[in-house]
């Protein structure tokens, strides 16, 4: 396993969480200095992706494009809890690695709340969308998120539902419940189910219908540019 790879793993599991629960303890608008600390922890593996090498700006651009067009895929669909953000993640993260793939959900999440309202919720947010984009690229790398339509698109709907949905629904938890119980926490998952749902249905549809040409400009883009196999790990 690369190094960027085990960086990207220590961020997400150990360096986040923290973050995020230290974050829970500072008063006031804590959620301006958890967000910013995110964004520096997830540049590390980012960065580490280059191996050493000084990286082209066309490169760093190509990256910049499609955080904002996450942003477009929040933002431009008028239809609540119907976005197609995290399919454009999920596609970062097999173009490009699972270490792009997080920082374009990260980014995503942060840059598409300037239009939506930051909040106490971006942190969980930047950590679940970049989750996509981390798992999608890590499953690709190893060969087991092969590149077909269908079968991208119905890991997109499983990882929106049972693992993004989830890391989204217990920012929820911890936010809103004082006293952690089943009886007080079930509700929030059972509701959120059906958010999660929409926007799975969403993600599938996404991938299916532009999965494939997306990722074919984006492999002749790479191709033209001369974008090597070890920064983006295909």
């Amino acid at each position: 396993m690369k190094k960027s790879n085990i960086a990207m793993l220590l961020v997400f599991f150990l360096a986040i969480p923290l973050t995020l629960f230290l974050g829970t303890k500072i008063p006031g608008r804590a959620y301006y200095i958890t967000s910013t600390m995110i964004v520096i922890e997830m540049l590390i593996p980012f960065l580490m992706a280059f191996e050493g090498r000084r990286p082209q700006a066309r490169e760093l651009v190509v990256i910049a494009v499609m955080c904002a067009l996450a942003v477009a895929a929040r933002v431009a669909i008028p239809i609540p809890n119907f976005k197609a953000i995290f399919a454009i993640v999920i596609i970062s993260g097999i173009a490009f690695g699972p270490e792009s793939g997080f920082l374009v959900g990260a980014i995503g999440a942060l840059s598409s709340n300037f239009f939506y309202g930051q909040g106490p919720y971006t942190p969980w947010q930047m950590l679940g969308y970049g989750a996509a984009g981390l798992l999608a690229g890590f499953l690709y790398q190893k060969k087991l998120l092969p590149r077909k339509p269908l079968v991208m698109a119905i890991f997109g709907f499983f990882t929106v539902l049972f693992f993004v949905g989830p890391i989204l629904d217990t920012s929820s938890v911890f936010m809103k419940v004082p006293n952690l119980a089943w009886s007080t926490v079930l509700p929030f998952y059972i509701s959120g189910f059906f958010i999660n749902l929409s926007q799975a249905v969403c993600t599938f549809l996404t991938i299916i219908l532009f999965g494939n040409p997306l990722l074919d400009k984006l492999d002749r883009i790479k191709q033209k540019y001369g974008m090597t196999e070890e920064l983006h790990g295909v």
